[in-house]
């Protein structure tokens, strides 16, 4: 029988979903001041064009038009927009909020508007004469990098942003030993994160203290209180960051963006509040997309499927410049290309290129799926080439569970882990042998029939200090109210995770308290005053420990309340299921609201003893956490049409303790959403003049309703030795492990035809050709 008081293991409905679900939620867009202005961006058709005059005065004498402000206005003023990230000879430029001279990709804002309305503010800003002069346009990565290219900032006189290597092991003898070398070009296409709420903010300013708040549609809210700062000369501790319910983040809004620091410097300059809300097509144009690196890998393997080495280089476009972590994203595909794997020897040369198209940043899963997509699918190929079974070569190449902490070659330590036991969980939940006989009878009947396997491992639980550009510790405060009652504040900055209710989970359990006298609080800088926010699968991870630690002193100071007013000493203390007792006379005990009274009245404290029970804590983790798991996926192939249909979806996935069972599922599948939108669908298109044609959703198709199959959903649980809770994160687990392993599927399902490897999106067009490319060659 379940203990009705325990909560942690617990699958509980999120404490959030009531607001949200009834709309009586407060996001952005929401918020309705006294005098409010509202902002419109006029855009740059041109993806590069000099700028050679504005003329603004139709703008400023419209009805309703409080200012019409251009780069000339404003950059002085403002600073440019940061990056974080410290890549060693990184050329970058620099990015001012409103274009300079020249713009560079088409939706590079160019003037702002300021009205009395929004309507107003948006015709304003149509009203804006600029003359351009088109300068030539690059969009291919690689051809940026080529010989004669047009520059994207002839200032810095490359395309080239960096070049970073990962190198470890004797790879030339890794390849001198091999039996054989497996080589593939590989594509990861261009992603536009399309939050359901675009971004959005409202800045307002008070005189009279000097200070200022900024509510953005954020998932950062302090790391946008400590660099905001520098941009628009406010003092940190003159600043409050609010992130309000958020509609969506998936990395798009882990971000300090030109809009908002201009928002925040006009309402200074207006002395009136600002705001600013996104349309769709700027979302598209103007907030970061993802992924979008092109490489040639090559992997010397044994005849019987060790792998001894991989070769890498790789081609990441950043688009036209640096947001707050661009060029670091690509890295991260160099540092776990080994995936979940023993192979001793790697070399890994990413080149970081500029191009006419708007910023690539972290997007969820943030270079972990690129490294996860290769290696998968370098499993698979090499499994084809040397006929073995592709299940097989994984369980060769993993390591043992016995060997971890395991060491990788590009010099992680992967904390714990057992990926046979997931791999066969998943082959169990699949019902493996089954699945086989099928697709041999599909086969046998004529239809294309496949069956892809996705074993991966990842990196997250952003992570420690040294290893990240703006500190990796966590914030966290309990509070036990006068009342009895418990505030948690956090530092991380939920937007969907489900940490109000995780969190209260965890602290209802520990001070044996009901979950409903738990209150967790978060979003705001005023409250919560110290935090890295909510990215990377950390949330959970690094927040919860911060929130243990303040557990457990809040317990230590009531200890010795409590022996105080029990009349023992505090060794003859126990604290049992939100008690104090008497170890010897369990009878005599104090409960927290009894405690709680006491501390905060303070007229019956032990000596020296500080009144309330209030505790804050930092946590440092020491190393990431590395979850992993098994996607096994069937599908089968329309042959007159090229359409994909999912026939079974089986994930186990592996994140440690689970907090909330019900949490990590549904993380789980909306990231596995996520992954079929890149496997089938997705692409972010420019044409060659740097023109953006997947600007709405009518170009843009993200998977429907119709396109998510039924989940058999399953896990295992090896828990983290990292942190307190054992927990590893889960948030990006789902877009991980499921875009290779819908790619093994359909290339197995195509695999009769001697179709080898096709790019993403696997859409029916480019399936439907490429069997027509081979039917005869398969025919014949």
């Amino acid at each position: 029988m379940v203990n009705p008081t325990k909560h942690v293991g617990q699958p509980m409905k999120r404490v959030e979903d009531p607001r949200l679900i009834k709309g009586i939620a407060t996001y952005v867009d929401d918020l309705r001041l006294p005098g409010m202005l509202h902002a419109a961006f006029l855009r740059s058709p041109h993806a590069h064009a000099r700028i050679r005059r504005i003329e603004t005065g139709a703008a400023k004498a419209m009805p309703g038009v409080v200012g019409v402000f251009t780069g000339a206005d404003v950059n002085d003023q403002c600073g440019v927009v940061p990056c974080a990230a410290a890549i060693p000879d990184l050329k970058a430029p620099k990015h001012t909020v409103l274009a300079g001279e020249r713009a560079y990709f088409a939706g590079h804002p160019v003037a702002v508007v300021v009205a009395q309305n929004a309507y107003v503010a948006r015709d304003a800003a149509d009203a804006i004469d600029v003359d351009y002069e088109p300068l030539p346009v690059v969009t291919d990565p690689e051809r940026a990098i080529a010989g004669g290219s047009p520059l994207t900032h002839p200032e810095l006189g490359t395309n080239v942003a960096y070049v970073h290597s990962v190198s470890s092991g004797d790879i030339d003898e890794a390849f001198r030993g091999a039996d054989r070398v497996v080589r593939q070009r590989m594509v990861h296409q261009r992603l536009t994160p399309m939050p359901i709420e675009p971004r959005g903010c409202v800045a307002s300013y008070h005189p009279g203290d000097q200070t200022l708040t900024l509510w953005s549609s954020t998932q950062v809210p302090h790391l946008v209180r400590t660099l905001l700062p520098g941009m628009i000369s406010v003092p940190e501790n003159k600043l409050r960051v609010v992130a309000p319910e958020v509609g969506g983040g998936f990395g798009a809004k882990l971000n300090v963006y030109a809009e908002e620091a201009l928002c925040a410097h006009l309402a200074m300059r207006l002395g009136a509040p600002v705001k600013w809300i996104e349309s769709r097509r700027e979302n598209a144009a103007a907030t970061i997309h993802g992924r979008d690196q092109i490489g040639e890998y090559e992997v010397a393997v044994t005849r019987d499927g060790r792998v001894l080495g991989i070769k890498a280089r790789s081609v990441a476009d950043l688009g036209s410049y640096l947001q707050l972590l661009t060029p670091a994203i690509p890295t991260l595909t160099g540092l776990v290309l080994t995936g979940c794997y023993k192979i001793p020897a790697i070399t890994m040369e990413i080149v970081g290129v500029y191009t006419n198209k708007m910023a690539t940043d972290a997007y969820r899963g943030a270079g972990r799926p690129e490294a996860t997509y290769l290696i998968e699918r370098l499993m698979n190929l090499i499994a084809d080439d040397l006929k073995l079974d592709p299940i097989e070569i994984r369980l060769k190449n993993f390591p043992q569970p016995d060997e971890f902490p395991f060491h990788t070659a590009t010099d992680l330590q992967y904390d714990s882990g057992n990926y046979q036991a997931a791999l066969k969980e998943a082959q169990r939940l699949a019902d493996w042998p089954a699945l086989v006989r099928q697709r041999d009878d599909a086969r046998a009947a004529g239809r294309l029939f496949g069956i892809g396997v996705s074993t991966y491992v990842e990196i997250c639980g952003m992570g420690p200090s040294k290893a990240m550009p703006a500190g990796g510790w966590e914030w966290g405060c309990v509070r036990i109210e006068i009342s009895g009652k418990v505030t948690v504040i956090t530092g991380v900055s939920p937007h969907g995770q489900g940490e109000e209710t995780s969190f209260a989970q965890i602290v209802a359990d520990r001070l044996g308290v009901p979950i409903g006298d738990v209150v967790v609080l978060h979003g705001d800088t005023n409250i919560a005053h110290y935090g890295r926010d909510t990215y990377g699968s950390r949330g959970l991870v690094v927040g919860g420990p911060a929130i243990v630690m303040c557990i457990d002193k809040i317990i230590a100071k009531a200890s010795a309340l409590a022996a105080h007013l029990l009349s023992v000493s505090v060794d003859d203390v126990e604290f049992r299921d939100g008690r104090f007792v008497e170890k010897k006379k369990p009878d005599n005990s104090v409960d927290w609201a009894r405690l709680a009274g006491e501390a905060y009245i303070a007229k019956n404290l032990p000596p020296a003893f500080e009144p309330g029970l209030e505790a804050s804590s930092f946590y440092e983790p020491e190393n990431f956490t590395y979850p992993f798991g098994t996607h096994i996926v069937a599908v089968e192939v329309d042959r007159e049409t090229g359409d994909v249909k999912i026939v079974k979806y089986v994930a186990v996935d592996d994140c440690g303790v689970q907090i909330n069972p019900l949490l990590v599922e549904g993380q789980v599948q909306g990231g596995i959403a996520h992954s079929i939108g890149q496997a089938l669908f997705e692409r972010t298109v420019y044409d060659e003049n740097g023109q953006l044609l997947t600007g709405e959703f009518m170009d843009y198709p993200l998977a429907r309703a119709h396109d998510i199959p039924d989940y058999v959903m399953g896990s295992t649980v090896t828990p983290s030795p990292g942190n307190p809770l054992g927990a590893k994160g889960v948030g990006e687990a789902g877009t991980i492990g499921a875009t290779p392993a819908i790619a093994n599927a359909v290339m197995d399902a195509l695999g009769p035809l001697g179709i080898r490897h096709l790019e993403l999106p696997l859409t029916p067009e480019r399936i439907w050709r490429a069997i027509g490319q081979h039917a005869g060659v398969a025919a014949g």
